[in-house]
């Protein structure tokens, strides 16, 4: 009878043990899914798909080369060569350094997007800040694409400015839709036909360069030339969503240093050519001036660089707030498509088409605010934090 006790007493204690043990790795288990909610509720977009660097450096390139490069010729024209090109160096080593910011803080939160990286750092407030800053500025370039394209579609096409606004929309918006690894390969192409017609250009208005024709200095243009550059220069919302597509994040950092470095060197000689031939008459469209000196080629030629130069910026800009809209509102793909790209087209067909009021107001207003100042206080919050 003893021994018997003794054994059931021994197998009572192994019992026990062994429960112990299971509520342990159950707890652990517990915990261990805790710990990947959390990790999770950072970025909730699930990348699925991959892209090369080069087609990486050609989204936010294209994302770059748009509407403004088209204007920045006239801002430059309101202050002169030298201050233009002083200005739009000093834009681009600021917007670079903010890029880099978010380029690092997204990388930290595994792909985040902005709105969740002010979240993140300076609370809810700064959170809606941020994502309403970037709506802002994405909803006005979207519109104003809309009114530039359905322009552009007019003169090549002979159709009317609205049909021709419908035809973009169901294009660009589609791609869009199709995600990130449609939307590089399509910019890849399209990047360096675009780079082809700006070299193209540079060598059609060469011969009627003249230096005088530059070489003078306007105050009052400052902050109109510094607002153009800075629109001209504005990518970071696509940042996270070419990180998360690289996976990696020194091939991203070299990709968004090439990003800003690319541009900046087409913008120069983009803008130094037209303001050596038109000068202070540069037209607001710059491309527009071809058609005064070589007619029918001119306005054909001049057509065909907004025609690329904004579809790749609205195909970028919207991929871009799309992804913000799921991540930071926890919205599904479609609903997130047409909050982006419903808007702008509802709106435009209200009759809000002025392609350079509407620019204005995107760049005075939402990039200012969401590539500039917010960057710059999360870095802050965070050192102070720490």
């Amino acid at each position: 009878m003893v021994d018997s006790n003794k054994i059931s007493v021994s197998q009572k204690r192994k019992l026990l043990k062994r429960k112990r043990l299971q509520r342990k790795r159950l707890l652990l288990q517990i915990m261990r899914r805790q710990i990947k909610i959390v990790t999770l509720r950072i970025s909730t977009i699930k990348v699925e798909k991959t892209i090369t660097p080069k087609e990486g450096l050609a989204i936010l390139i294209g994302t770059q080369v748009g509407a403004g490069v088209l204007g920045l010729p006239y801002a430059a024209s309101q202050v002169g060569l030298i201050p233009a090109f002083g200005i739009m160096v000093a834009v681009m080593l600021l917007m670079l350094s903010t890029a880099l910011i978010i380029l690092k803080l997204s990388s930290e939160m595994r792909g985040a997007q902005m709105s969740t990286i002010a979240q993140k750092t300076l609370g809810k407030i700064g959170g809606w800040i941020m994502y309403l800053s970037i709506v802002l500025m994405s909803f006005g370039a979207l519109l104003a694409y809309v009114a530039g394209m359905g322009s552009v579609f007019a003169s090549l096409f002979g159709i009317s400015d609205t049909i021709g606004a419908l035809i973009f929309w169901v294009l660009a918006s589609t791609v869009i839709y199709l995600g990130l690894e449609a939307s590089g390969k399509t910019e890849l192409i399209m990047s360096y036909v675009m780079l082809i017609l700006f070299i193209g250009i540079a060598g059609m208005l060469l011969p009627h360069a003249k230096l005088e024709n530059g070489l003078y200095v306007e105050i009052g243009g400052f902050l109109s030339m510094t607002g153009v550059a800075i629109f001209s220069l504005g990518c970071h919302t696509v940042i996270p969503d070419v990180y998360k597509g690289i996976g990696n994040y020194d091939k991203a950092k070299k990709v968004v240093i090439g990003a800003f470095l690319i541009p900046t060197i087409i913008y120069a000689i983009f803008m130094i050519v037209f303001l050596l031939v038109f000068g202070r008459d540069t037209p607001q469209i710059a491309t527009q001036g071809l058609e005064t000196i070589y007619g029918g080629v001119g306005n054909i030629v001049g057509n065909a660089i907004p025609l690329i130069a904004i579809t790749t910026s609205y195909i970028g800009v919207g991929l871009a707030q799309q992804s913000n809209s799921r991540e930071f509102l926890r919205l599904k793909k479609p609903v997130a498509w047409a909050l982006t790209a419903v808007p702008p087209i509802m709106v435009y067909l209200l009759g809000v088409k002025n392609f350079a009021d509407v620019l204005a107001f995107a760049g005075d207003t939402g990039d200012l605010l969401a590539f500039i100042i917010l960057p710059i206080l999360i870095m802050l919050t965070r050192k102070i934090s720490k």
